[in-house]
């Protein structure tokens, strides 16, 4: 204690302060004592019921000050939420999400950066999502993000062709009278017509290349220096594209030719006629080096292909010709003798009851063949049947395209697209009124290599041709999102696509505003009522706040042309 004084003489007794850490340290336990303490309180709590539990933190919590409570907070946040993603090894990372389906993984990816890095690196998952889609598979690439990227296009591709919006249309203008064949290759179109006239198009800018004068045209086939045709005057020949002169005329047949075929290693010439029989010509010479015969109906079909299989009758690179005719479908072997035989032939019914449509795909390992009870595949290794596939209503559905993933079919209304692993349709489009031929010449599939399973870079081009009662040649192809494909070159999760630029018109026709209307790349205007549902449909987001608004100059005639405004 200590004694002091005032001013005014009286004094008074004060206690004596303390040092502040011995009063620290006389208020606490000592570290033996708490560490002793802190175990039985442990013991005693382990044994007490999750209820006991629950009421003893609801204590400890209420006598907490802000500082208990504030390392409570952080410790929870680290105890309950574990990003098991992060802490596992990537293998097991892996084994984890290959349980998830591909929509599912997408929104997994915007949980947060380190989740969409494992997430798109796990190439197996993305690979056996863009297979079941049918995309083709190239182990060759090794970049990690790589198949996330090629999944979001492959979902894109199919929700167009399911929601009818994969195809644009346009038509070739030129002959004068009816277009009776057509033949596609390599992005070009060659028609032959009644008007005495064949001509060769670009597909991609509908220009005509080639015209040459010829007799009227029942098949058509070309390549770089030469066409070769068959005529309703039972005569075939052959021309040369850069003069348009005669080169060759085949003369033989007895009724119309109506397929042709040839090779230039073989030196072989095919054909198919109305009088019932195949002939077998040297293509350099025009000698006709064999007729074979055993069709009973329009030989409406050859085709001259080398066989990709074994089996007792041919060897893998040997040379097959296929003929049909409406009941059946013959087998020849050309490549070994020109005087050979029949090896087999093919029906879908021994009694002639069943026809066969006039359209045949063989690949060298596969014969199919549409009818109106369904669609054929036979084995060309045993010539067994497969399978015969039934979509709903196949009795006037006609083969166009087959592939090892898709079909592609017709009828007088629509083109169909099958998936042939699950035989269902996955789309339609809507044909104009063509002109229908018995023969199957009126309607020509485009580029094919796409039914063996999309890739990207082989879904553009030429679909389907088809001749038309004005003359002219409908033409569909198929689209490559520009604008699409360029977001997918971004590492970024759906969340984080670019802004969507938009053009609105506004000319004033007393209708008000024009609708919203987008521009990808070179590809045409598109007609977009409501922005939030296309960009929906693409998997992306759309963001008003962030949407650009440009202006259409107002006079420009095909309103494409952005202006100063």
């Amino acid at each position: 204690m200590g004694v002091g004084g005032g001013s005014g003489g009286a004094g008074w007794v004060t206690p004596r302060k303390e040092p502040p850490a011995r009063k620290f340290f006389h208020n606490l336990m000592e570290k033996k004592d708490f560490e002793a303490w802190l175990d039985n309180i442990s013991i005693t709590f382990l044994s007490l019921t999750d209820l006991q539990k629950n009421e003893t933190l609801d204590h400890l919590i209420s006598l907490s000050g802000a500082v208990q409570l504030r390392h409570l907070s952080n410790n929870l946040e680290i105890l309950l939420k574990r990003d098991f993603l992060k802490l596992l090894p990537l293998e097991l990372s892996f084994y984890l999400l290959k349980w998830l389906d591909p929509q599912t993984l997408l929104t997994c990816c915007l949980v947060s950066k380190q989740w969409n890095k494992v997430i798109s690196a796990c190439t197996e998952v993305w690979q056996t999502a863009c297979k079941n889609l049918g995309w083709q598979i190239d182990d060759s690439v090794q970049d990690p993000l790589h198949w996330k990227k090629v999944y979001l296009k492959a979902i894109l591709r199919m929700k167009q062709l399911k929601d009818h919006e994969a195809f644009e249309t346009s038509s070739l203008i030129g002959h004068s009278a009816r277009v009776y064949a057509l033949y596609y290759k390599d992005g070009l179109l060659c028609t032959g017509s009644d008007d005495l006239s064949a001509k060769l198009w670009d597909v991609s800018t509908g220009q005509c290349i080639y015209g040459i004068q010829t007799h009227t045209c029942a098949a058509v086939k070309f390549d770089e220096q030469k066409l070769v045709t068959g005529s309703f005057d039972n005569t075939v020949a052959c021309w040369e594209w850069s003069s348009g002169a005669k080169t060759q005329h085949f003369r033989g047949h007895t009724g119309a030719v109506f397929s042709v075929d040839y090779n230039d290693e073989l030196d072989i010439l095919v054909s198919g006629s109305a009088d019932f029989t195949v002939k077998v010509w040297a293509l350099s010479t025009g000698t006709c080096l064999n007729t074979l015969t055993g069709h009973t109906e329009w030989v409406t079909k050859v085709v001259l292909q080398k066989c990709k299989v074994k089996s007792l009758m041919h060897s893998p690179g040997d040379y097959i010709l296929l003929s049909a005719d409406k009941y059946e479908i013959k087998i020849w072997p050309i490549g070994r003798e020109i005087n050979c035989k029949c090896l087999k032939t093919l029906s879908v019914s021994e009694d002639r009851s069943i026809s066969l449509q006039p359209r045949l795909h063989f690949d060298g390992k596969y014969i199919v063949c549409s009818s109106a009870l369904g669609l054929y595949q036979w084995d060309f290794a045993s010539y067994d049947i497969l399978r015969v596939i039934k979509p709903p209503d196949f009795s006037n559905v006609s083969l166009l395209g087959f592939g090892e993933i898709f079909a592609l079919l017709f009828d007088n209304r629509y083109l169909y697209i099958m998936d042939l692993r699950t035989e269902k349709l996955i789309s339609r489009w809507p044909l104009p009124e063509y002109r229908k031929s018995k023969r199957g010449s009126s309607f020509l599939a485009g580029e094919m290599s796409w039914l063996n399973g999309l890739n990207g870079q082989n879904d553009m081009g030429l679909v389907f041709a088809t001749s038309m009662p004005d003359h002219s040649i409908h033409l569909g192809l198929e689209l490559l999102s520009y604008f699409i494909s360029e977001l997918y070159d971004a590492e970024s999760t759906l969340s984080n696509f670019p802004t969507i630029l938009i053009w609105r018109g506004r000319r004033n026709h007393g209708k008000g505003k024009q609708p919203i209307c987008k521009r990808t790349g070179n590809a045409t205007l598109r007609v977009l009522n409501k922005p939030g549902k296309w960009a929906d449909r693409n998997l992306m987001k759309f963001n008003q706040s962030k949407c650009t608004i440009l202006h259409l100059r107002y006079n420009h005639p095909h309103n494409r042309e952005v202006g100063t405004n």
